[in-house]
């Protein structure tokens, strides 16, 4: 399977958008949030940041998309890195992760429910560590040896 990669464009923002709403309806402790709010947020931050987007390609079909940028922080982060039901467990996740990591000389994070438990033992897989629990519903997560991002398999 061959991977690609290209900019997000302004068509992207509704299906991005779309993917978030399902993963905090899933995953967040709703009763702990403004949820309209949150979605206020999560919309303006990706109609801001839509350039910033990447759309990955898997043998030529839209396979998920992903954000990689330095945050207000200054540090490296993944965000809103989502692969399609149909082309999970395909190793494209992982592939997109040591992506990240092997382009900048810094250690990498990220935020992750805490009970989207595929997508943590991902990240444990590829290196990343826990390093705090924000509202008992996410981690964030971080990973020293951004070069490599290797893991365990």
């Amino acid at each position: 399977m061959e991977l690609t990669y290209k900019p997000a464009a302004a068509e992207d923002i509704e299906p991005i958008y779309a993917l978030c709403k399902a993963l905090i309806e899933r995953y967040e402790r709703l009763e702990t949030i403004d949820l309209p709010k949150v979605l206020r947020w999560v919309r303006r931050k990706i109609e801001t940041a839509i350039g910033e987007y990447t759309v990955i390609y898997a043998d030529e079909k839209k396979a998920g998309y992903y954000h990689f940028y330095k945050n207000e922080d200054g540090q490296f982060e993944i965000d809103d890195l989502y692969v399609f039901p149909e082309f999970q467990n395909r190793g494209i996740g992982s592939a997109v992760v040591r992506k990240c990591c092997a382009s900048v000389p810094a250690p990498v994070m990220l935020y992750v429910f805490i009970q989207n438990e595929r997508a943590v033992a991902l990240y444990k897989r590829l290196g990343f560590e826990v390093t705090e629990t924000v509202r008992d519903s996410r981690y964030i997560m971080r990973n020293e040896n951004s070069r490599s991002c290797a893991g365990r398999g």
